[in-house]
């Protein structure tokens, strides 16, 4: 079943890719403000985005957080070429690179967490805790936002955005993975918190997106959200990682390889515009949201 979840998951980063990708268009020209509810391709992009998001949910239910997060990351090995291909160009040969890198990252960390799998569950009181860290996480990365600019904004309004989705999925694990055919398990705050949690999450991703650096901001909440969730499965729902010496250090190994691949993928700032080539983070660049 860790499989089935796995596969379930790999084909949601697809569709999560793509409707970030469209959101992020709309955000940069309108702003993180409600007149994005007048754009149609901004509606398109979020459900295609939820689609895919609701697949990462339903693979939660067949397998472990430490196993279903870290696939979340190859959405920005989707994400990049799909920005490429809306902004009329090919994939430049960095951003190639990178999604190979993270690519091969994933896999060897996905070979290397326990395949086996515990029914989740969290107490009242982990709950409010680790929810209470994580709006610590986002106050005090929009506090620092507000005195950064360009691609270092983004840097920082994305680790609040990625706590917070790390927070959906943790929340999705706990309700999906305990239900155990018991549909009255449902009615609990755990599963009221979830579409709470969402709205949360995509308005702090519209803020995100609106600075205009897409590669930096898609690439910083995809590497934030796993390694959240992953110590949340950990620390609290009892979910294996890997052990031993002879899987610690390949683990090492495939988190640094992951990292390289997804800040290489960041350096590059998003077109504003089709036919534009994008320019290096290092090179000041025009937004029409800045």
């Amino acid at each position: 079943m860790t499989w089935v979840g796995m596969s379930i998951a790999l084909v949601g980063a697809l569709g999560y890719a793509l409707g970030a990708a469209l959101q992020q268009f709309e955000a940069v020209s309108e702003g993180a403000s409600l007149r994005l509810m007048k754009r149609p391709r901004w509606w398109l992009g979020g459900v295609i985005g939820f689609a895919g998001a609701s697949m990462h949910a339903v693979a939660l239910s067949f397998a472990p957080l430490v196993v279903v997060q870290p696939i979340s990351v190859a959405t920005l090995v989707f994400a990049v070429p799909l920005a490429a291909m809306l902004h009329g160009r090919r994939p430049h040969r960095a951003e190639i690179t990178g999604s190979i890198a993270v690519a091969v990252g994933l896999l060897g960390l996905m070979l290397l967490v326990p395949a086996h799998s515990v029914t989740p569950h969290m107490t009242n009181q982990e709950a409010f805790g680790f929810l209470g860290c994580v709006g610590l996480v986002v106050l005090a990365a929009h506090l620092a936002a507000r005195k950064a600019k360009g691609s270092a904004k983004a840097l920082l309004l994305s680790v609040g955005a990625g706590a917070v989705t790390a927070s959906v999925s943790t929340f999705v694990r706990v309700v999906g993975g305990g239900l155990g055919g018991d549909l009255s398990r449902l009615l609990s705050w755990f599963t009221l918190a979830i579409p709470v949690l969402l709205v949360c999450a995509v308005v702090l991703l519209q803020k995100t997106y609106e600075v205009g650096y897409f590669g930096i901001a898609y690439a910083a909440v995809q590497v934030v959200d796993p390694i959240t969730s992953i110590l949340a499965g950990a620390l609290l729902l009892d979910e294996a990682m890997p052990s031993g010496l002879g899987n610690v250090i390949p683990a090492l190994f495939a988190a640094a390889l992951l990292i390289w691949g997804t800040v290489t993928l960041g350096r590059l700032s998003p077109d504003h515009g089709a036919g534009r080539t994008p320019v290096p983070e290092t090179t000041p660049v025009t937004s029409k949201a800045s």
